[in-house]
């Protein structure tokens, strides 16, 4: 059984003196990172009116000041990120009812582009900060969530539900409230694959940084302060040399927080790891070292999770020995099938909906037409899934098998996830015009280029939890190539496999938007498919064909979700069992 509030105590000079050089040497880090932070949610707060320009400077020199002002954007929505996930996770594993609602609305949240939830928030958002930046600046933080929050609910509710059976029979005879459950067995047995896919969506977020910081309202164009607002100005400007250097920034921020936070974690995660013997496959953290050796810092957390460990003692079961009757059994089947009714009446009435908006507003022949587009992109996200699939499947395993790689290249693969595919415009111009290529061929790569990279961060996540003791038992049983492939490492990973094969097929089509409608100064070039047709839309203003686009985008992906990707997650759970 894992146990996550609790340290293991070190006989080091960290834990029996006072402070030492480490604690010195630390200190003037810490400070300047909350001096750093402060200063950035200080500027988030100036005052501010719909219609007043932010002046945003290409000069490079204030370069540092907007990747300050993003990272503090997109940690404050990875924070609410991690929440948001904790709570559905949690929710949709325990109660059947609610995941009937909760696992489809999932599908259509990470279905529906960054675009349409800007246009819904930015509104409300601004009338709850009225005269203030701080309503502009939680729009992008919500932007920057709706990016990264379905990846990392998906990611954590597949491992809840993957748990070995042979946990889940301890639970039960050790009487674990769900409380207790969650956070002695199954958050720590999922805590690699989230840190992981938490990652991927700090990458995820990058990906869409332009669309989150450069914002349209009410026929305003509101540029923040921030690296996506840079990027988008040297776009409008055609200025190649700024976009290097915006790159430049982009590559320096992701190696910072990568060394400060993720690498830390993850090194720290991996005790969570399921197996008696941890081999050869353990992270290395020069900062969580420097960390355990700080008396200041020991001191401190092993107070806090001497107070977070007390409350794994609430909402205890009261069991009297003679009892063993499990909650789920206490719901009455009449409650069920109320409740089943419930939905299947709210379906009709949405299905109802559906069709008055598409007779009056459309019209059926539209209809036709933007299925259609559907179908195309539908061809183009299959086919790069399964292109993707079959080159970074092996290259996943074989990096997560070996963890002295695996952290060489994790921020390389951060960097790859992170790196906008709006900077990539002028190369595909300049190729595509030059070499008159067709587009609706050569555009498609890029709807896969940053999505690709959920297959590769989750498969990486599932290889390095393998058990040690699995991996000597096949090599001891003489098992090679294909056939330990095979049996071995492709059935390990499949799990994860189709985590990141879900978020990245879901990804593809909320990437469509900008992968096939492609502007670079004047020229522009567009593929026929339903993100073209979106962006289009968009540009014109007509909301009614807007609002259809998004919900056959969401009818396609929730389709290709119920008959394809949760038949292959039903057959990983079975493989998990």
């Amino acid at each position: 059984m894992f146990e996550l509030f609790n340290l293991q105590r070190r006989e080091d000079a960290a834990s029996t003196g006072g402070p030492n050089r480490w604690d010195w040497a630390l200190l003037p880090l810490v400070l300047a990172l909350i001096v750093l932070f402060a200063f950035a949610a200080m500027q988030m707060s100036h005052p501010f009116a719909v219609g007043e320009t932010l002046q945003i400077s290409l000069d490079p020199s204030y370069l540092p000041y907007y990747l300050l002002r993003t990272i503090l954007r997109m940690f404050t929505a990875l924070a609410f990120a991690l929440l948001f996930s904790l709570l559905f996770a949690a929710i949709a594993v325990k109660y059947a009812a609610a995941e009937k609602v909760m696992i489809p609305a999932l599908d259509i949240l990470q279905s529906v582009p960054i675009l349409g939830f800007q246009a819904i928030a930015i509104a409300p958002f601004i009338a709850l900060f009225p005269g203030n930046l701080l309503g502009v600046e939680c729009a992008a933080v919500f932007a920057i969530f709706t990016s990264q929050a379905w990846n990392m609910a998906f990611s954590l509710y597949q491992s809840m539900r993957t748990v070995p059976p042979e946990l889940n029979e301890a639970a039960r005879i050790f009487r674990l409230s769900g409380w207790q459950r969650f956070w002695r067995l199954e958050l720590p047995f999922a805590m690699p694959g989230l840190l992981w896919n938490m990652m991927m969506s700090m990458s995820g977020g990058w990906f869409f940084l332009v669309a989150a910081e450069a914002i349209s309202v009410a026929g305003q164009d509101i540029k923040l302060p921030g690296i996506g607002s840079y990027i988008a100005v040297a776009i409008e400007a055609e200025n190649g040399i700024a976009i290097a250097w915006a790159i430049t920034a982009m590559l320096a921020g992701i190696l910072l927080y990568d060394q400060l936070f993720f690498r830390p974690l993850l090194a720290w995660a991996d005790k969570f790891r399921f197996e008696e013997s941890q081999g050869d496959t353990a992270q290395q953290s020069w900062l969580l070292d420097w960390m355990r050796s700080s008396y200041w810092l020991r001191s401190w957390s092993e107070r806090m999770w001497a107070w977070l460990s007390r409350a794994l003692g609430w909402f205890s079961l009261k069991h009297d020995g003679t009892s063993s009757r499990s909650l789920a059994s206490s719901h009455s089947p009449l409650w069920g099938r109320a409740w089943d009714v419930s939905l299947a009446l709210a379906c009709v009435w949405a299905v109802y909906r559906l069709v008055s908006f598409v007779h009056i507003d459309v019209g059926w022949a539209e209809v036709v037409h933007v299925v259609g587009l559907g179908l195309i992109t539908l061809l183009r996200v299959m086919l790069l899934i399964g292109l993707a699939s079959l080159v970074w499947v092996p290259i996943a395993v074989w990096v997560g098998l070996r963890p002295q790689y695996s952290q060489r290249v994790q921020a390389l693969a951060q960097f790859l996830a992170a790196f906008p595919v709006n900077l990539m415009f002028p190369v595909v111009v300049f190729f595509m015009v030059s070499l008159k290529l067709n587009a609706n061929i050569w555009l498609s790569p890029l709807m896969v280029f940053g999505t690709q990279w959920y297959i590769l961060f989750n498969v990486v996540a599932g290889a390095a939890i393998i058990p040690n003791e699995l991996r000597l038992a096949a090599d001891n049983l003489g098992l090679k190539g294909w056939l330990k492939w095979k049996r071995v490492y492709l059935p390990a990973v499949f799990p994860s496999y189709v985590t990141g094969a879900i978020t990245a097929s879901g990804g593809s089509w909320n990437a469509s938007i900008v992968a096939e409608y492609v502007t670079w100064g004047k020229t522009t070039l567009v593929a026929d498919g339903l993100g073209s047709y979106i962006k289009q839309m968009t540009e014109l203003g007509d909301f009614h064909r807007i609002a259809l686009g998004i919900a056959v985008m969401c009818v396609f992906v929730m389709l290709l979700n119920r008959f394809f990707w949760r038949r292959l997650y039903s057959l990983a759970e079975d493989r998990s069992s």
